[in-house]
């Protein structure tokens, strides 16, 4: 579109008329002197305004030149670099958020005489290093971190700008977090094992997480003190959640994990654990004892270490003490994974089908090779069938279709009821120390209520659920696990409605010590016996060549279960680190 321009009105020093000739924006205006005129320049071929405002220039569009790149980040850094805050903010896209941050950095970080180096440039990405000084109440530390920015066009006028994130300021920066300067917000805290030792990330890696979630909780607790850190302070989801939906979601301790497809009244977001990037002086830190045995833990790492995508967990029974819990990979899966627990899940729906006298161990139960419910055709693995067998032979080897005939004689809520009310899984009340997931049973119709019979559908579990769904097969009651004892704290632990009934309880036990000794579980659980029971699993997970691998067993008073992702059939997989683990606790 042209753009009007006004000519101030000139004289000529001549009398009479005297002709000029000028060129503006490549098209040529005649002009009479003596006379006031006006003349537009037009960009582009474009027509002239026919309003009195001035006219927008176009927006320059296109990919970033080399020499825009380099300008603008320029601007910016040389901005930062010097304290003009709002001079820096104003080279972005955002100039509020980048001024807030950016104030932030020299206030409440308390970083002084800045130092911004430019790396070499990738495209319209630009790394530097920040170099500074985290001054605080008489002590400096120095400090050292890489950074990123990119630049791209402002949507206003197409000029290169600094395209705002948090991360620009720190890589570990999300949306509404700081970095703060001063006292740390929770002591650091000394964890110890069951026998005293200390729990360090060192000495077992997998614990990094946990470390971090027991000093967020227990901290201020354990009677340490504070030392001063520069921190990262994690925005709080719930503060978030409310920007985003009305009303407010509170969180809890075990609320990490989405629901599925149900939405539930909790959060579905943990805040995650403060960051320390640099401690300017040491704090006290309190001691903690925890129920972690320290020769399980370590063949636990061991076990988890020698497998990709491989966590377990190992618990007793009779008291819900948690003994030990690794992974192979940083996020704890043993805790807060929640994956589909495949055929494992067939212990919660045998004793569901036991109580509704749907099912007996020794009474004849139908294995067919196929069977459908709601629209869906489900098979065996093989597509195996057992003519004239029991219910045992078809829980040993795992039959999915002896559970899928029974669909149609249970509610929707049936199998909901039951792992919440006899295996309290679902409840979203467990509180063992550190964040966690407690398994997720929603309540489903049609094809997914009967896929949930064999733990897939909406079912969702990790190995610490899984090792507590054989621990009360074996004893008959739900015992929270805790990784932390309730007295510290004086925290209530989560109960089941009722017990499990003396019929299934038996049958139950009867259905697992079959499998390890004859079933799909027998390899991995030889010469284990003859206080065992065991339950392999496969689950198909969408986009995966190979389903995750489950195993779940015990062992007199110890209770595991594990899952290797894309491990293919739990009995090779999972199986031989869940029985390693027994035979390790139970020293034989």
């Amino acid at each position: 579109m042209g753009k009007r321009r006004r000519v101030d009105e000139r004289k000529t020093a001549k009398s009479g008329r005297s002709r000029r000739h000028l060129v503006l924006g490549g098209v040529a205006i005649v002009a009479l002197g003596g006379g006031a005129f006006a003349v537009y320049t037009v960009f582009g071929g474009g027509a002239a305004a026919k309003d009195g405002s001035a006219d927008a220039k176009a927006v320059k569009s296109g990919p970033l030149s080399a020499g825009e790149v380099r300008t603008a980040t320029t601007a910016f850094l040389t901005a930062w670099q010097k304290g003009t805050v709002a001079k820096a903010a104003a080279t972005t896209d955002d100039s509020a958020a980048a001024k807030t941050a950016l104030t932030g950095f020299t206030k409440d970080a308390h970083v002084k005489d800045v130092t911004l180096t430019r790396g070499k440039r990738s495209g319209d990405k630009v790394p530097f290093t920040v170099k500074g000084t985290v001054s605080y109440k008489g002590t400096d530390k120095p400090l050292t971190y890489e950074s990123a920015l990119t630049v791209v066009r402002a949507e206003k006028d197409g000029e290169p700008v600094v395209d705002w994130q948090p991360s620009v300021v720190h890589p570990d920066l999300d949306e509404g977090d700081r970095l703060v300067t001063g006292e740390a917000g929770t002591p650091p805290v000394k964890a110890l094992d069951r026998d005293g030792g200390e729990l360090t990330t060192k000495k077992y890696p997998s614990l990094g997480s946990v470390l971090d979630g027991l000093r967020e909780k227990y901290g201020k607790k354990a009677g340490g003190k504070a030392g001063v850190e520069l921190r990262i302070v994690r925005a709080d989801p719930a503060e978030s959640e409310s920007d985003e939906e009305s009303g407010t979601s509170g969180t809890s301790e075990n609320s990490t994990n989405s629901r599925n497809s149900t939405k539930s009244t909790n959060s579905t977001k943990e805040k995650a654990a403060d960051k320390t990037l640099l401690e300017l002086s040491e704090g006290t830190p309190g001691e903690l004892k925890t129920t972690l045995s320290p020769s399980l833990q370590a063949a636990a790492e061991e076990k988890v270490a020698a497998t990709k995508r491989a966590s377990v967990v190992v618990m007793r029974p009779s008291t819900g003490e948690i003994l030990a819990a690794a992974n192979s990979s940083s996020f704890n899966v043993a805790f807060q994974g929640s994956l589909a627990p495949g055929s494992t899940m067939k212990v919660v729906s045998s004793a569901l089908l036991i109580d509704k006298g749907l099912a007996s161990a020794d009474k004849v139960h139908p294995c067919p090779k196929f069977s459908s419910y709601g629209g869906w055709k489900f098979q065996n693995d093989d597509k195996f069938e057992i003519k004239d067998g029991t219910f045992k032979a078809s829980f040993a080897r795992s039959c999915n279709t002896a559970f899928i005939s029974q669909a149609k004689e249970l509610d929707d809520n049936s199998l909901t009821l039951e792992a919440q009310q006899v295996f309290g899984l679902g409840l979203n009340n467990w509180a063992i120390g550190v964040s966690s997931f407690d398994g997720a049973v929603p309540v489903q119709s049609d094809a997914p209520m009967a896929a949930s019979l064999i733990g897939q559908g909406g079912v969702r579990m990790n190995p610490l659920n899984m090792a507590s769904v054989v621990a009360t097969a074996k004893t008959g009651v739900f015992k929270q696990p805790y990784l932390v004892a309730p007295s510290v704290d004086g925290r209530t632990l989560a109960t089941a409605s009722r017990p499990m009934s003396d019929t299934v309880r038996s049958q139950l036990r009867e259905l697992l010590q079959y499998t390890a000794a004859a079933g799909t579980a027998a390899e991995a659980m030889s010469g284990l016996g003859p206080d065992y029971g065991a339950k392999t699993g496969s689950a198909e997970v969408d986009g995966q060549k190979e389903p995750n691998g489950w195993f779940t067993a015990w062992k007199g008073d110890l209770a595991s279960a594990g899952v290797v992702q894309q491990g293919g059939h739990g009995s090779e997989s999972a199986g031989p680190i869940v029985a390693a683990l027994l035979k390790a606790g139970s020293g034989g």
